[in-house]
């Protein structure tokens, strides 16, 4: 391949980063203009592009189906009325009502992405805050962290996470099994901090929450059925791998996005054309421009040359390279979208445990649908940690993140990157400390 096309595929990698970072241009804007410009150019077709999109079809898939599930019972209010239980549970107490907004966001950030969640639910922290008297700028900043972190509990519960998984072929008992307990270990040390990083809240009496009005449920037939669809998905989600025919993840989540679909046009509370129009395609459209961009430096051959740097620096020490990667990919991705970071990390680790001698060339064909060996699997468990804990940063590592800075300054407050980083560097900090000691006490000791 020439060199000038390498030298282009990366800069215009490293450009569409840098774009992210700064956010001159949408997210979505940019990394479509980025993947467009490398077949302007020919360093590839349109038939190429098109081929390394397909080729991450079960992440596309997953997220699809889990939006338009979601889009489908938000006419049931079923997360307004979540919302307002967090204060209720408070009873007056500003310690409860940090652990309530823990304890909700964690079970719904372990099945559904980390943005969605806080597009849900952070919406209705402001209004709420300012009856009780409390600011909601820590209160959404809280409400980031544990959805994050939240992501490590399942295999569907982060696009990294997600990404990682479906690229090492684990199923979702399997990494329940093995990697649910880092999730679980990020959750723990949000809750140990919550008296210090939030001490102002924890230790307030909270006001006038008797004035709160709670949101009744619409359509309460309908949301019935709709949790009866929202439990068989998760069942599938667990045991759909050893079925005599296995369901893959994405194929659950297809099926359920289908179910809802049919749930609500025929209990008229939504139409079709309405919910599909209200999937967030900006993020699929995102999702599909990165990785034509990554196919990008692997055509030109970048990923392999990087690879080949990685296998000399550390040759064949699994237990150095692993805590190397889990640090260096949560600083990374405190500064950069995880998303475009674990796309391209992940064929460049694949590549460096090839050339290292460690793992077959099998492993890098598109259709490798086998087990990687044992040994080499905790390089790609700590880029799963760092690339979804290292989001917890700062105020752009996730988009989660942006979102709820967007959510803030629609109530009136700006979340600046200084006081984000307040929070979140020591809250980043000792969660990755915490999992690297896990990683190495579980996989590498």
């Amino acid at each position: 391949m020439d060199n000038w096309q390498a030298i282009f595929a990366t800069a215009t990698f490293l450009g569409v980063i840098i774009l992210l970072i700064t956010e001159w241009v949408h997210m979505t804007i940019a990394a479509f203009l980025g993947a467009l410009l490398l077949v302007v150019v020919k360093i590839m077709n349109l038939e190429e592009a098109i081929g390394y999109i397909a080729r991450s079809y079960a992440t596309l898939g997953l997220f699809f189906g889990v939006m338009v599930m979601v889009r489908a019972f938000e006419p049931t209010r079923v997360f307004d009325y979540l919302g307002a239980q967090i204060v209720l549970f408070a009873k007056g107490k500003g310690s409860r009502l940090l652990l309530a907004i823990v304890g909700v966001t964690t079970p719904i950030c372990a099945f559904l992405p980390n943005a969605t969640t806080v597009m849900l639910l952070a919406p209705l922290i402001p209004p709420m805050a300012e009856i009780i008297g409390v600011d909601f700028v820590p209160l959404l900043i809280l409400m980031v962290f544990v959805a994050n972190s939240a992501g490590l509990l399942t295999l569907v519960g982060d696009p990294a996470t997600f990404i990682v998984g479906d690229a090492i072929n684990i199923s979702f008992v399997d990494y329940l099994t093995r990697l649910s307990f880092g999730g679980a270990i990020a959750i723990a040390v949000i809750l140990a901090t919550l008296p210090f990083l939030f001490g102002k809240i924890w230790h307030k009496d909270l006001e006038n929450i008797d004035q709160l009005v709670v949101p009744e449920i619409n359509h309460p037939r309908t949301l019935v059925i709709g949790v009866i669809i929202t439990i068989f998905v998760l069942t599938l989600f667990v045991v759909g791998g050893s079925l005599p025919t296995p369901i893959s993840p994405p194929t659950v989540a297809l099926l359920g996005a289908a179910l809802a679909l049919f749930l609500s046009h025929h209990s008229h509370i939504d139409s079709v054309n309405h919910i599909l129009r209200d999937v967030d395609w900006s993020t699929l459209i995102f999702f599909m421009s990165v990785f034509v961009l990554i196919g990008g430096l692997q055509k030109t051959g970048v990923i392999e040359d990087a690879s080949g740097i990685l296998a000399v620096i550390l040759g064949q020490n699994i237990a150095l390279g692993s805590i190397l990667i889990l640090l260096f990919v949560g600083f990374i991705s405190s500064l950069v979208p995880n998303i475009p970071l674990v796309v391209a990390m992940v064929p460049m680790i694949q590549q460096y445990v090839v050339t290292s001698g460690m793992a077959p060339a099998s492993i890098l064909a598109t259709n490798f649908e086998g087990q990687l060996p044992t040994a080499v699997l905790p390089l790609f468990y700590a880029m799963m940690y760092g690339a979804t804990l290292g989001g917890n940063g700062t105020l752009v590592g996730a988009s989660s993140n942006i979102v709820a800075a967007g959510i803030s300054e629609l109530h009136g407050k700006r979340i600046s990157f200084k006081t984000f980083l307040r929070y979140g560097f020591p809250i980043a900090t000792l969660q990755l400390t915490a999992v690297a000691v896990y990683l190495y006490l579980r996989f590498l000791l």
